[in-house]
């Protein structure tokens, strides 16, 4: 009887935890598809859930960081949101394979069309950017989600080391050691490039078999043009013979 109380106690402070921790962990937040490494690019994917039982999510604003400006956003189309993208000026020019960008995106909004984020569910918009910075180990996306009932939930604050969570943090994205190729594409860009070799060494070999094949066609052919030659000459030889035989 002890332990069944005990159990039962134990069984309501777990779900009053969950309770508790489970509002707090629903929040807009970013991860990498793959990793995010340093100089590379990569697929960011902007995780929104809808926190509200009575109203649905219809507009996320992500702002991207201004001390660590990126050359290329692109985001990927979302059926039922429309995308607007905002630029500024750069203080200082960025030097992206050889030409100066003067101008990087600064905000992407997507706002509900013929789509929303009803309670209980959650979205994702994803982007494509680059190059990451190389002289910091995460990026901060400031986000805006603004609900059908004109509330509006500002994801802004910044994280600090060793603090606890703030209780409207902002996404932050985790930068991973630098790539070799500074592409971040992980597993299946090297997949695909062995693909690729592969292909080659195939496309080669079989090159190399044919050119092979057919040079012993060729030897083959002459051997035998030769045998029939001189057993051409060899009959006539005998024909010859035999007639004059034949005349004495």
């Amino acid at each position: 009887m002890k332990l069944s109380r005990i159990a039962l106690a134990g069984g309501v402070a777990a779900s009053t935890v969950l309770l508790i921790a489970g509002p707090a962990a629903a929040h807009v937040s970013v991860q990498p598809v793959g990793e995010a490494a340093k100089g590379g690019y990569a697929t960011l994917n902007f995780k929104v859930p809808n926190e509200r039982d009575q109203a649905s999510t219809v507009k996320l604003e992500v702002n991207f960081p201004a001390d660590h400006p990126l050359s290329s956003v692109t985001p990927q189309a979302v059926p039922g949101w429309d995308i607007k993208i905002d630029k500024s000026k750069l203080d200082k020019p960025l030097e992206v394979h050889g030409k100066k960008i003067t101008e990087a995106v600064s905000k992407v909004t997507w706002t509900a069309d013929d789509s929303e984020i009803a309670p209980g569910y959650f979205q994702q918009f994803p982007v494509s950017v680059g190059a990451l910075p190389e002289d910091a180990d995460q990026l901060v996306f400031k986000a805006i989600q603004t609900y059908d009932n004109k509330e509006v939930v500002r994801w802004i604050e910044e994280p600090t080391a060793g603090g606890e969570e703030p209780d409207s943090p902002a996404p932050v994205l985790k930068l991973a050691a630098a790539a070799e190729d500074h592409h971040g594409g992980g597993a299946d860009d090297a997949k695909e490039a062995d693909d690729h070799k592969a292909a080659d060494t195939a496309s080669s070999t079989e090159k190399t078999g044919t050119a092979a094949s057919s040079s012993s066609s060729d030897t083959t052919a002459r051997t035998l043009g030769i045998i029939g030659i001189v057993i051409g000459v060899a009959g006539v030889a005998f024909g010859v013979l035999a007639g004059r035989r034949r005349s004495a």
